[in-house]
This record gives C-alpha cells, sequence and structure tokens, in this order.
C-alpha cells in the first residue's frame, strides 16, 4: 500500500492535468471544424480514439525507466532508420505517394503512419546519448574534443534529415534541424565554436532564400516548383490567391475576422481547407477570437514552462538532454503551425501539437510526453545516488 502511495505520489499530474486540457481544445476546434458538410467523417471520435491509444503510449512508456531508454537508445535510430529506408523502397500497395511525398504506410482497417513522427522522438534519445557520453568519456574539454563532439551530433542527424528530405518532406526536415540545433546549444559545446558555425548557416539559409525570390531561375532545376510557389505566396499571397496563396488568404480573414472575442463555437463563416489539421489555429483564432487563441499559446506556454522544470530537476545530464530535444521540438512545432496560419512563416504542414487532428502526429508526441512522465517518475528513486550513468 505503501509503496502504492508513493508511485502515485511521483506520477506527474500536472502533466496529466495538462495533457487533459489540450484533449478538450482539440476536440472543441475539431468539433466545430467539421460542420457545415465541409467534412465526411467524424473526427471528433476518431481524436478521442487517438487519444485513448496515447493514453495507452504513455503508459507503455513508463514501464521503462530513463536508464533504460539511454541503453536502447540506439537500437531505436537503428529501428527508426531502418523503416524510413523501408518506407523509401515500400511498393505503392502499402506506401503511396500523397501530395507528391511518400511520408506514409498505409495500414488496413487503421489508416495511415507517418514514421518520422516517431524517427524524431529516436532522433532526441540518440543526441542525447551522444551528448552524455562524450561528456562522460571526454572531462577535459578542448576546441578538438568539441569539434569531435560537434561532428558526431551532425553525423547522427544527417542519416535520419537525408531520408526524410528523400520523400519529401520539408516540414519534419525542418523539426529534424531545430531538435539538432536545440541539442547543440545546450549540450556544452563553447560559444567559439557555435557562433560562428550558426552564423555560417544562417548566412547559407538566407542566400538561398533571397536567391529564390530574385533569380528563381537559378534553383528551378534543383528546388521542386510547388516548394518555391509556397515561398512566392507567403510574401505575396494575395497575389496568389486563386492557386498557392488561397489557404494563407483564407486563414488570414479567418482569424482576422474573429477579432477579440471570436463568433462564437461553430459560428465560423470563412471557408478554410485541412481546419481541423495543420490549420487548427484559424478555427481557433476566428470562433474565439484574440482571447481564445491567447488561452490556447497560454497552455502551450504552460506546457514548455513544466518541460523545463522537469528538465532542471532531471537526475541525469542523459534525462535533461531528453528534455531539452522535447522541448525544442514541441516550441518548433507551435511556433511554425501558428506562424505560417498568420503570414509570419511559410506553410510546411506542420500540424499544432495536441491539437490537430492526426494520428501519428498525436501518438508521435505522446510517446514524448509517456518519457517525460517516466523521467519525472523515477526522479526520487535514485534522488539519493550517486551514480545515474552507466
Amino acid at each position: 500500500m505503501e509503496d502504492e502511495k508513493k508511485g502515485v505520489d511521483r506520477f506527474d499530474w500536472t502533466l496529466a492535468f495538462i495533457l487533459f486540457l489540450f484533449l478538450v481544445v482539440s476536440l472543441i476546434a475539431i468539433s466545430s471544424a467539421q460542420t457545415h458538410g465541409q467534412y465526411a467523417g467524424n473526427f471528433v471520435i476518431q481524436q478521442v480514439v487517438w487519444y485513448g491509444v496515447g493514453a495507452f503510449i504513455i503508459a507503455f512508456a513508463m514501464l521503462f525507466e530513463p536508464d533504460q531508454y539511454k541503453k536502447l537508445s540506439w537500437i531505436l535510430y537503428g529501428f527508426g532508420i531502418f523503416i524510413l529506408v523501408f518506407l523509401h523502397f515500400a511498393p505503392e500497395s502499402i506506401a503511396e505517394p500523397r501530395n507528391g511525398a511518400k511520408s506514409w504506410f498505409t495500414i488496413p482497417k487503421v489508416g495511415t503512419i507517418q514514421p518520422s513522427e516517431f524517427m524524431k522522438i529516436f532522433l532526441i534519445l540518440a543526441l542525447s546519448r551522444v551528448i552524455s557520453d562524450h561528456h562522460q568519456n571526454y572531462k577535459l574539454k578542448t576546441l578538438k574534443t568539441e569539434f569531435w563532439l560537434l561532428g558526431k551530433l551532425i553525423l547522427t542527424t544527417l542519416l535520419p534529415l537525408g531520408m526524410i528530405m528523400l520523400q519529401p518532406d520539408l516540414g519534419t526536415g525542418l523539426v529534424i534541424i531545430a531538435i539538432a540545433a536545440g541539442m547543440m546549444l545546450v549540450s556544452g559545446i563553447t560559444w567559439k565554436i557555435i557562433v560562428p558555425v550558426f552564423s555560417v548557416i544562417m548566412s547559407v539559409g538566407a542566400a538561398i532564400i533571397l536567391i529564390m525570390i530574385y533569380f528563381p531561375e537559378w534553383v528551378e532545376s534543383y528546388i521542386p516548383q510547388y516548394q518555391l510557389a509556397r515561398i512566392y505566396s507567403w510574401l505575396d499571397p494575395y497575389s496568389y490567391s486563386s492557386h498557392e496563396g488561397y489557404q494563407l488568404v483564407t486563414s488570414l480573414q479567418a482569424i482576422g475576422s474573429g477579432e477579440i472575442f471570436g463568433k462564437g463555437y461553430m459560428g465560423k463563416e470563412v471557408y478554410v481547407s485541412d481546419r481541423h489539421t495543420d490549420f487548427v489555429f484559424s478555427t481557433i483564432g476566428e470562433e474565439f477570437g484574440f482571447i481564445g487563441a491567447s488561452v490556447v499559446i497560454c497552455l502551450f506556454f504552460l506546457l514548455i514552462y513544466h518541460l523545463i522544470k522537469v528538465a532542471l530537476e532531471a537526475n541525469s545530464p542523459f534525462d535533461s538532454y531528453v528534455c531539452a530535444g522535447i522541448i525544442t521540438m514541441t516550441t518548433f512545432h507551435v511556433f511554425q503551425n501558428i506562424g505560417m496560419t498568420i503570414q509570419l512563416l511559410p506553410i510546411t504542414g506542420i500540424p499544432l501539437p495536441f491539437v490537430s487532428y492526426g494520428g501519428s502526429s498525436l501518438m508521435g508526441n505522446m510517446l514524448a510526453m509517456g518519457i517525460i512522465f517516466s523521467i519525472k517518475f523515477y526522479h526520487k528513486k535514485y534522488m539519493f545516488s550517486t551514480n545515474t550513468e552507466d
């Protein structure tokens, strides 16, 4: 009985309550998004099912202690790479391309599964293992050891990034890059290396964007036309309102028409495609206005704040790095998704975590939260341990 009580006390009830609030927000937004005959299926019931699957994933993830995740990190990373390679060569009968991208497995009576959503979590575990093992093996820091750590992080990231870009899936590729960049920043690598490397990368990225804008003929043979169109429609959506810019224009109209208090539940008037998935935030902005949108954003701030607390209280460096990777992934998802609905960023097809409808995205995020639950749950068990690393 005493052990059971201790287990209840160690459970992260705050995180569970935050996830419950996201469930409520998701069901309200999705139920409203599918009104007026825009969609045939009942996505609310399906989202409840996916949340149920997510709860099972969390419970399963909590069966493993953080040290076990560290031992399994390379196995999971290798499994994720294998699945991505298999997806690339799989026949269209089980991996049919959608919108020009071969990113999903089709499972009869279940739906589609996007393996890259899980690869993001496996990459976080692998990068955390690389960083923690490096610091354990190299107690004395030198420029040579720092460059070696940076090289290992880049090499670990390039393999899944390359496979994802071959699909092609630019949105998930950007998430992979963001995860790697965030973990490099917290890895302890000196700023003498980080600042020049990041400056070069950002300069190259800015140069590519400028070339795409002002000299498109230079890159037409290397960059798909639809990706170029996304950039142009992002910068001037109203000039492309009948084609590539249509979705962004309608999203801006929907959010803007919500004003301060919104039009009320199911009171939407502007037609926005994919408003139950990638553009669910436009539904929230139109029906609940600036106030409702701000509440949702604050809920994400609350989640990230709580994850930061878990990271700071973690017993081992590996646990802290895992938390940092999950924080980076979640933050980038939120910033990119909301940013693309208000023209702050180009449209990339990244869903809003825990709110957008989608099984793969939700299961991937729930796996990440399950690892956080595990780190929090087993924290007190090792509180007075002096040796938390292998």
